[in-house]
């Protein structure tokens, strides 16, 4: 089941309000002490902001929402990862310069090494897991002191989506049985590693070395099984590619190289995972960037918008983008306004 702000998995989390509030310093005073320090700009509108908390072992899971846009910006986490999956409306986030468009349903890996900034759109709701380095460590067999474990902010691929909320809806599961919880502790444990291990095998192909015990687990002869498991990395990396390089020119040739096969190769394997070739999966990228930059921001001027995201026939642009949405982009930012 997608994850929403309605998701029943969810009562758990929403049973434990860490605060509810229409004052700007005690949401920011809330979110800092649970996260970490952070600039914190409210645009226009009252603020309506929630947080909500649950631990399992090592794991803690937030629901959080702040009513009105805001923009959050912050230093580098302290030896954590925050995985957001944005439950309703959307997020545009820049994690050290790579500008990443989080639409609903859509979740985030951050973990910067510099700078981080957030801008949330009106009525946004983000579900946080915060993933402590030491779990990242255990779980990929490296150690302690290596760094860093993960790119510093990447999208996770739609193919992987449904994984990902297989993966948030058990340890939403495992929130709601609280302190008298049967499960035994070693089954949380193991769950806890198992998203780890999720985490490190779905980064972009190249942005951050393996630990040496998982690439040598990886390493051996393949299987149909991992033949499978290879064909969804090279298209992990693909989309990685192709979410990293919206606005810039991209040939078929520079997608197959980013995912290190031939164009040939590629081609079959987009069909078969996608059901569309490499540049339709390109275009289409594209313009869901464009359509979550005009809801966000409506008053977004469509042309500029659609030459940063790569079109460059402004004609084409508006018949892909009516063939895509069922609309024009002047109809989306209309039903937004």
């Amino acid at each position: 089941m997608p994850l929403s702000p309605r998701t029943p998995a969810l009562a758990a989390l929403y049973s434990n309000p860490l605060f509810q509030s229409d004052l700007r310093v005690e949401a920011h005073d809330h979110v800092a002490r649970e996260l970490t320090d952070h600039a914190l700009r409210w645009k226009s509108g009252a603020p309506d902001a929630a947080m909500f908390k649950g631990e399992l072992d090592r794991l803690k899971v937030y629901a959080l929402r702040y009513g009105p846009e805001v923009e959050v910006s912050a230093r580098p986490f302290e030896q954590f990862t925050l995985v957001h999956t944005s439950l309703g409306a959307g997020a545009e986030i820049e994690c050290d310069g790579q500008r990443l468009w989080v639409a609903e349903g859509r979740t985030a890996v951050l973990s910067p090494n510099e700078r981080i900034r957030l801008r949330w759109s009106p009525g946004n709701q983000q579900l946080i897991v915060r993933v402590p380095h030491s779990l990242l460590v255990e779980a990929g067999g490296g150690e302690a002191d290596r760094c860093p474990l993960l790119a510093s902010g990447f999208l996770l691929p739609r193919a992987l989506e449904a994984q990902w909320e297989l993966i948030a809806h058990a340890l939403l599961n495992l929130l709601s049985y609280g302190g008298d919880s049967p499960i035994h502790a070693n089954w949380v444990g193991h769950l806890e590693r198992n998203l780890a291990l999720f985490l490190l095998l779905h980064q972009p192909a190249g942005a951050s070395p393996l630990p040496l015990p998982l690439q040598a687990a990886l390493n051996g002869q393949p299987t149909p099984g991992q033949e499978h498991a290879r064909g969804t990395r090279q298209m992990d990396a693909l989309v990685a590619y192709i979410e990293s390089h919206l606005g810039a020119p991209v040939s078929l040739e520079d997608l197959a190289r980013a995912a290190g096969i031939s164009g040939r190769t590629l081609n079959g394997l987009c069909h078969r995972y996608f059901g569309i070739s490499p540049m339709e999966l390109l275009r289409n990228a594209r313009l869901d960037a464009v359509r979550a930059r005009l809801l966000l921001d409506p008053a977004a001027s469509v042309t500029e918008t659609a030459l940063e995201l790569g079109f460059g026939h402004l004609g084409r642009f508006a018949g892909y983008y009516a063939a895509r949405f069922n609309e024009l982009p002047s109809d989306t930012q209309k039903r937004q306004a």
